[in-house]
């Protein structure tokens, strides 16, 4: 990444409660290096947005410390922490014109008004608006309101950018552009950014790490690819992409592979990630696309189903079968306009190779 400069993050066994009982955030702990484009990602109420505001200095953390560059903030008023900050609503002054808006915090910081003007210049070219300076927040459309929103949280060259649901309210189209415009803006600024969303497509998308939060804990903290190949438990599989779950115990165990039998009584074999011995639980994972149909005998794991429905999407063929008593299991076929049909009420049979198959805890 060119021109890391952004600041350091550190979360010390740091705990929220609003009334005094119950815990929002459960002992966090967390390190961002510098530089880092950090995504926390969960579903309402998980205490992902309470952790940014406690970062950004607008709630106050019951317990534990936070520290920006190894300096404790917790005692530290928001305005002095230095921090960018870009929010759903933008946020924006609809009395000033867009170079205003940037200017604002500019005049806060004391910084000289001969510099002001080319900072503004500079962070307006940044995000592609550099000829709508005049203009006013009402005369922009909502995916360069958010731009707008996007400069003026860098024009003061912050270390550290703290983004809350900044996309929820932009349509599909201009969300996917945004983001690949943020992940380069980063890219090319090394800024340290804090991204909050319920959206795991845009965390997958723009991130070097998620913490996928429920319930006030992070329960897996990893890099994209490892998030959605390799979940921790049933909690994250669910919630990152898609996902078959099979119901069973545990017949057998051997190192990092374990035997599992179905309700229904079909035995498959899975990679042991969160079961440890014989007669236990298990939800088993699996993600539609690494289902094959029509497979030779060696596949690890071969089972037959009954094709529920078909729904043609273009690049895919989503498949939704009857599998081992599971009647929502779903397959992902890609369409090479190859001349073999599918049939609704067809039974075929599928396969899947064993590492691909997750043993986890068991989910009703």
């Amino acid at each position: 990444m060119a021109n890391i400069r952004g600041a350091a993050v550190k979360y010390d066994s740091v705990q929220k409660s609003y009334d005094g009982e119950s815990l929002v955030v459960k002992n966090l702990n967390l390190d961002i290096p510098p530089g880092e484009f950090l995504t926390m990602l969960g579903p309402s109420g998980s205490g992902k947005t309470t952790c940014l505001m406690m970062l950004a200095g607008f709630e106050p953390a019951t317990h534990g410390e936070i520290y920006l560059n190894d300096r404790p903030i917790n005692n530290v008023p928001p305005h002095k922490r230095g921090i960018g900050m870009v929010f759903q609503n933008y946020a924006l002054f609809p009395h000033m014109s867009v170079a205003e808006n940037l200017a604002f915090p500019l005049q806060v910081r004391n910084v000289p008004k001969s510099e002001q003007e080319q900072k503004v210049q500079r962070a307006l070219d940044m995000v592609e608006l550099g000829a709508f300076g005049n203009r006013r927040p009402a005369q922009l459309s909502g995916g360069q309101q958010q731009r707008v929103a996007v400069a003026r949280a860098l024009v003061f060259d912050p270390e550290l950018v703290l983004m809350d649901e900044p996309l929820g309210a932009l349509d599909k189209q201009l969300r996917e552009q945004m983001q690949y415009e943020i992940k380069h803006i980063h890219e090319n600024l090394g800024v340290t950014v804090v991204y909050v969303t319920h959206d795991q497509t845009e965390a997958l998308t723009m991130s070097d790490r998620v913490a996928v939060f429920n319930d006030g804990v992070i329960q897996q903290l990893s890099t994209p690819d490892d998030l959605y190949e390799d979940p921790q438990n049933s909690f994250v599989a669910q919630f990152i992409g898609e996902n078959n779950k099979l119901n069973g115990k545990v017949l057998g165990v051997q190192g990092e592979e374990c035997l599992v039998e179905l309700d229904d009584g079909t035995q498959l074999k899975a990679d042991r990630v969160n079961v440890s011995e014989v007669g236990e639980r298990t939800t088993l994972s699996l993600r539609p696309e690494r289902v094959e149909f029509d497979t030779n005998d060696t596949m690890d794991n071969l089972v037959n189903g009954r094709i529920e429905e078909l729904i043609y999407l273009g690049d895919h063929i989503r498949v939704r079968m009857n599998v081992a008593g599971n009647d929502e299991f779903i397959v992902k076929v890609r369409n090479r306009g190859e001349k073999r049909k599918l049939h609704v009420g067809e039974t075929v049979q599928v396969g899947w190779a064993l590492n691909d198959c997750k043993a986890l805890d068991a989910v009703a």
